[in-house]
């Protein structure tokens, strides 16, 4: 899962993305790593993984990982190059979400590079800059597909789509309020459009408004009246809390956080949103030679799972042994388990559920 973090100046975007990038390598044992001077992996937190690691003691140790893209540039004008905006738009559609750090707090000694604080406003800039990039890549997709409507009058019902969208956008509206069939709604992803991508809004507060009761935030309520109208995701969070949990150890960590009246650090929320968002779960493999996390969609059937760790498994899948977490954890052992009638024998129909430990069985 690829995350892309974007927001204006000083909204404290790069502190979020400092203090989540280093919390994450540290809470997991993971270690962190830097591809890019903009580009931090970080693992997801699972506490499943853990409790398997302590059952079978193995090799290796391997959890699911995020990629956090710090995206930075974005400024008016970006549609047209300001401020490295191409490089950076580019970025963006690699991403598979987008995380939009909107700042909720006054501090006169961060100057905000609009001149005051206005969440709305903010935000209204960042998706001007999403919406008329997009525009442009739209009306392209028209005059190319236009083209091929000359040689078969089939392609004319997706220029119509084509259009209709484009008056979406002209609107100041994002792809993701186009209303859309089951088949348009697989054409639209095709353009890899940036306002079609799920997104959720990380409304940067104070560390006192975040001790003291993020309801009376203004800011927040402000941010989530725009999400509820786009049905994107709102994440209340304190970049500079984040930051000093950061450098905590773990006892101190679960102290603070508890003081604060909160059971995960702000990683472990963004993360979880994000696999609600965008629709992801998780199953697990286990031995002695790695315990391993993996993540895919929803829905997914168990070749497709198996093709996640390797092409040939899906290939020549034969079927998956399956055990629930939970009835793992009960029986104590994947032996005791077994000779409760736990351990389920699944075909290529079978639906993958979160935390399935799974054994894959094929040939090729």
């Amino acid at each position: 899962m690829k995350l892309g973090i974007v927001g204006l100046p000083n909204v404290g975007k790069s502190t979020l993305f400092n203090a989540i990038t280093n919390a994450g390598a540290q809470s997991a044992n993971y270690p962190f790593c830097t591809i890019e001077p903009n580009v931090g992996v970080v693992a997801v937190p699972d506490k499943r993984l853990d409790k398997l690691a302590e059952m079978y003691d193995p090799d290796k140790y391997t959890p699911a990982t995020v990629e956090f893209v710090d995206i930075a540039g974005l400024v008016k004008g970006a549609s047209k190059g300001e401020g490295l905006g191409n490089k950076f738009l580019s970025n963006i559609r690699e991403c598979d979400a987008i995380v939009h750090v909107v700042r909720c707090f006054d501090d006169s000694d961060i100057i905000h590079v609009e001149g005051s604080v206005d969440p709305v406003r903010d935000i209204e800039t960042i998706d001007l800059e999403l919406i008329l990039a997009d525009a442009e890549m739209v009306t392209r997709r028209i005059d190319k597909t236009m083209k091929m409507v000359k040689a078969d009058k089939k392609y004319q019902a997706e220029v119509d789509f084509w259009k209709r969208v484009l008056d979406t956008l002209n609107e100041g509206k994002s792809a993701r309020s186009v209303e859309c069939t089951e088949e348009e709604a697989e054409l639209l992803s095709t353009a890899a459009l940036l306002t079609n991508k799920p997104i959720i809004y990380a409304a940067n507060m104070s560390d006192e408004d975040f001790a003291n009761g993020i309801e009376n935030n203004e800011g927040l309520k402000k941010v989530r009246e725009i999400a509820a109208s786009e049905n994107a995701a709102v994440l209340p969070i304190c970049a500079r809390t984040e930051a000093d949990i950061a450098e905590m150890d773990k006892e101190d960590k679960e102290m603070f956080l508890a003081d604060l009246g909160l059971e995960q650090s702000g990683l472990d929320r963004l993360i979880n949103e994000c696999y609600a968002l965008l629709g992801l779960i998780s199953f697990l493999t286990a031995g002695k030679q790695e315990v391993r996390a993996w993540t895919i969609r929803k829905g997914t059937k168990a070749p497709g799972a198996a093709g996640k760790i390797h092409t040939d498994f899906e290939r020549g899948f034969i079927r998956a042994e399956v055990i629930a977490y939970d009835d793992l954890m009960a029986c104590g052992s994947m032996t005791a388990a077994k000779e409760k009638g736990l351990v389920r024998s699944e075909g290529k129909e079978y639906v993958m559920k979160d935390g399935d430990v799974v054994l894959f069985r094929f040939n090729v």
